[in-house]
């Protein structure tokens, strides 16, 4: 119970602005990017009270690190994420920097791919976490996209399912 308080009283601000509850209108992994960014910052936070990181730090950075409005490349929005967490919700520069590493991960295996050619691939270390908390958050991003991935495929294999069956008792 005591967490859950500690983490709301740092995230009230943000999840309160308007502009921020807009991404409830935008999808991603099968959900939107509201509760994507809530469930990245509720990890966040948890593992760095494991690690003993910077927890205002980390809540912060994984609830803005996906803060912008549309779409946009994987490797293109960490920046544009910074600058809006900046402009809308005056975050620290560390903080700003833990979003703009928070697709290290994918950056890396864009790197590794061999069937990318070398105007495609990326350098991997503009993209590597400076701190504790840019892991933490490049990781729980990592995990909680899994996550909302599989239950997003869930929901679309039951779904293929349904029509079919549907479809069979047509005949």
């Amino acid at each position: 119970m005591k967490l859950n308080k500690e983490f709301k009283e740092y995230t009230r601000d943000i999840l309160e602005n308007e502009d921020f509850k807009l991404l409830k209108n935008d999808s991603h992994h099968g959900t939107n990017r509201y509760d994507h960014c809530k469930r990245v910052s509720y990890l966040s936070f948890l593992i760095s009270k494991i690690f003993k990181g910077n927890s205002e730090r980390a809540i912060k950075a994984g609830l803005l690190h996906d803060y912008f409005h549309g779409t946009s490349s994987y490797l293109e929005h960490p920046s544009i994420c910074a600058l809006n967490a900046k402009e809308h919700f005056n975050i620290t520069d560390e903080e700003a920097e833990i979003i703009k590493t928070h697709m290290y991960h994918y950056a890396l295996v864009q790197k590794l791919n061999p069937f990318k050619g070398k105007e495609d691939k990326k350098n991997a270390k503009e993209y590597r976490p400076t701190s504790k908390e840019g892991v933490i958050v490049c990781v729980s991003d990592l995990l909680v996209s899994i996550f909302e991935c599989g239950i997003f495929k869930v929901r679309y294999n039951a779904c293929l399912y349904i029509l079919f069956i549907i479809n069979l008792m047509r005949y």
